[in-house]
Parts: structure tokens; sequence; C-alpha cells
């Protein structure tokens, strides 16, 4: 199971929708592999309800120790901390092994009454006008499934994707191998990590070794040179030939791969009724670690829309592959520049900016113009009930609805704006239901008469102008948002 596949399930799970998740490995899988959480994934995770088991379970990005020609030359960061705001709560990227967000999302899955099916493979695949026929094999037995919809999140080899003939473009590069793995490290002080090099140009010659949360477990990383084995004695062999200074002794290895710059983009994500999702449709090199994280924006754009769709609405199904494969070449490209980086020996090379957390992703039209548009990321805000008691947008929008913000002292007729959300009903919006949230600045008087033609909604006060500042706001101001938190109108 991978973790867009979990966090996808549990999306449409929580709207009420019947899944079934299928995988045809024999158990969970058990490594760190993806284990870097960017903050636009973070922000995902918060409106699941699983963040709070994520950052309990995971750690920050440690400082690295370097090593140069055995010699210490000082520590190092990937990126530098950021401070929290009221708009990105989950400034930083967070540390968190794969298989543990994969535990938290089962578990996340069970409280919805998901369980992971297991030992099942898929084997076929045809779809009609009105669904898809699956055939299933599980301990040998074929089993025949229909359903509205399939999502194939299964993999760089995905089988829904070759049943399909959809054509996966891109290259591997067989000039590059590298070894991926955890293990154990006592004699390091696990609070750090350690990158041991020739040189500081020279990154490709060595190892580092990443600490991961909880036990005294690191994640290894090396390229490998020749043809041996993925193995505890090649790993071993690696880190006494660059960092025999350091006297590392290796021991239980749990998990490990053997990695080639496989760089590829499926040609289409959507075949009828069938979807690709994450690694099925799109795989990254480990550089600046996008490849899990895009997946989980695959399917967490995705969950809402299919969702829509079995509601009578269908239209923004349509919106699927032109925004998250646009997203994901976009992602490619830039994972692509950091491993050139890396085996070219730039001295920023382990180096990572704000471009990689993920936070600036929109599906804006290029004719749109200005700070906050549709398409964009909606921003978090700290304001105060009319009791005074703090609330976050995210607690607003949390779940599967639609959200629209209104900046008091709203003004328009009432009923231009129910006619606004009808038409934002007929893209699939009013289908997961709006909660409506006026904002209000400290010095706007409330307004005591009863609106009749106005729904019920949230009254929050933006005492220190958080949320009017975040959405280049203005009184008068409606902002609709859509279910996977950007913005769908602004009028």
């Amino acid at each position: 199971m991978v973790v867009e596949r979990a966090g996808g399930a549990a999306d449409l799970a929580r709207r009420g929708v019947e899944v079934r998740l299928v995988d045809r490995a024999d158990s969970p899988f058990q490594g760190s592999r993806g284990d870097g959480l960017q903050p636009r994934t973070l922000e995902v995770f918060d409106d699941l309800g699983v963040i709070d088991a994520v950052l309990a379970a995971g750690r920050e990005l440690p400082v690295m120790r370097a090593y140069f020609a055995g010699i210490f030359a000082g520590e190092r960061r990937m990126a530098e901390p950021v401070e929290p705001t009221p708009d990105v709560p989950y400034p930083n990227a967070w540390v968190l092994g794969q298989s543990d967000t994969e535990a938290i999302l089962r578990a996340r899955l069970a409280e919805l009454g998901v369980r992971v099916e297991f030992g099942t493979a898929l084997v076929d695949v045809t779809q009609d006008d009105t669904g898809v026929t699956v055939t299933l094999h599980r301990d040998g037995t074929p089993e025949t499934v229909r359903a509205s919809y399939l999502v194939g999140a299964d993999g760089g080899a995905s089988a829904v994707r070759k049943r399909l003939g959809i054509a996966f473009d891109g290259s591997t590069d067989n000039s590059i191998k590298m070894l991926l793995g955890d293990v154990r490290a006592d004699t390091l002080d696990h609070d750090y990590g350690y990158w041991f090099a020739a040189a500081a140009d020279q990154p490709m010659t060595g190892f580092a070794l990443s600490p991961l949360p909880g036990a005294r477990r690191f994640q290894f990383a090396a390229p490998l040179a020749d043809d041996r084995s993925p193995d505890l004695a090649t790993l071993q062999d690696l880190a006494d030939r660059h960092g025999p200074e350091a006297g590392l002794l290796l021991s239980d290895l749990s998990w490990i791969t053997l990695w080639r710059p496989n760089i590829r983009l499926a040609r289409r994500f959507r075949d009828g009724r069938v979807f690709l999702a994450g690694d099925a449709a799109h795989v990254h090199p480990p550089t600046g670690g996008q490849g899990l994280n895009t997946g989980v924006q695959d399917a967490y754009n995705l969950g809402w829309k299919l969702a829509a769709a079995l509601g009578g609405h269908p239209a923004p199904l349509d919106t699927y592959e032109p925004e998250r494969r646009t997203v994901a070449a976009g992602i490619l490209g830039l994972s692509t520049e950091l491993l050139d980086k890396l085996v070219d020996g730039d001295e920023d090379a382990m180096r990572r900016g704000p471009e990689t957390r993920q936070l600036g992703i929109t599906y804006r039209s290029p004719t749109d113009h200005g700070p906050l548009v549709a398409g964009d990321r909606a921003p978090d805000a700290l304001l105060h009930d009319e009791a005074g008691r703090p609330l976050r947008l995210f607690d607003l929008f949390r779940g599967p609805h639609a959200t629209l913000l209104r900046f008091a002292p709203a003004t328009g007729a009432p009923d231009a704006e129910l006619s606004a959300r009808a038409a934002s009903g007929r893209a699939g919006y009013a289908h997961s239901g709006i909660r409506t949230v006026d904002i209000r600045r400290v010095d706007t008087p409330t307004n005591g008469s009863a609106d009749t033609d106005r729904p019920a909604c949230t009254t929050l006060v933006d005492t220190d102008g958080h949320a009017f500042t975040a959405y280049a706001a203005v009184p008068g101001n409606h902002v609709l948002i859509r279910p996977d938190g950007h913005l769908a109108h602004r009028w």
C-alpha cells in the first residue's frame, strides 16, 4: 500500500463513498523509503484528521554533520527552519518513515470502516459507459468486481496503467545506481545526520546517514559503482571505504533497495472511468522529496471530484488530468534538476529551497493574475469567534465540505450570492456541502437584523487582520474554497 492510495481512500470514505482498497503485497511495507513530508502534505494530513499522530511520530529535518576526506567540515542544513505564520502553520518539511505514515493512515481508514485487502492483485480491467469491471486474484481465487470508478495508485510498474496501454514516457539511467536502506549505527549521535564524501564538490563519492524517528535507526544512501549485492555487507564496505575515521558498525538492516534514476510521466492520467495517481502516473528521483508528496496531492485533488461525480456532478473529473499532470510535469523537472546538481557536484546540491515545499502549487489559469486567484492554495489565518476564542480557518476547512468566506460587511443582493452558489453547485462543490463563514474586522459592527435570505453561518473576528491580508480581501469580497483547499471562485 502506498501513502497516496491510503490517503485517497480515507478522503473518499469520509465522504460516505464505498471504497475497496486492494494491495497485491501480502503485508504492509516496512521501511523508511519516502520519509520526507512536505508542508503542503502536512496540511492535507491536517484536513484528513491525522496531523497530530504524524507530528507526534516524526521529527524535524536533522542538522547534517559533514566529513570531507575524513575531516570534520562543519554542520549544514538542507533547509533553514522557518517559523510558522498565521497563513502557513506547517512551514517545514517533516521526517517520518513511509511505513509509519502508512500505519497512521491505515488506522484512520479503520476508523472510517475501511480495511486494506492485502494479498489481492488486480489482473484485468474493462470498462463501459456505466462502470468498470475488475478481476482480482486472492490466494489464487478470482473475484469479479463491478465499480463506478477505478483509481490505479499501484506504483511505477502499475498493472492498471499497463492494462490501459498508457505510455509511460521518460527514461531510466543505468549509469547511476544508489543503495537506499534502513540500518542501525549505534556509534553515531542519533540527533544528527551525517554526510561522508571525498570533498564538498564530490557528493557522489560518499554516503549519507539520516536519522529516522524513534529507535536508533538511520536511512542509508550511497552511490554504488559496481554490481555488488544490495545487502548489509555492501553497506558496511561502503561505510568502511568512505568514512573509516567514524568507525561505523552498521547492523539490523531492515529494508534495502537498489535505485536507478527512473524519471517518467504517464501520457494520460485518465482513461474513461479509470484514473492514475502517484507513482503509477509519475516517478521521480528522490532528490527534493517530491514523489510521495506529489502522489498525496493527486489523491487529494481526485477524491472530492469522484464524490461529486457519484452525486451527479461529473464535470470536476474533467479537471483532474489537466490540473495534476501539469503539476507533476513541473515537479519532475524540479527533482531532475536537483539530481543533476548532485551528480555534477554543485556546491548547493544539498540545499532545498521553498520551491520543494509544494505550498506554491496552483491550478490558476495562465490568464489570471493577482496575489490570490482561483486555483491557488487557500491560506490559513488565526481569527476569534464572537466569544473571543481563537480559531483557525483550517479548523473550519477540515472535512469533506467546501467553504464560502464572506468578508464583512457583505455587499450585493442576496440573490446574486445565491446565484453564484448555484453555479458552484453545478461544478460539484455543493454536493460536498458548503460551510459559510463571515469574517469581520474588529471595528466592523455586527448586523443585528436577521437576513432570512442568507443561510446560517459562522461569524469570526479578524482580530489581527490575518485573514484580510492573506486573502488580499476588502469588505464585500466572497471567496469559495474547494474541498481540497484551493480557491474555486472569488467575487
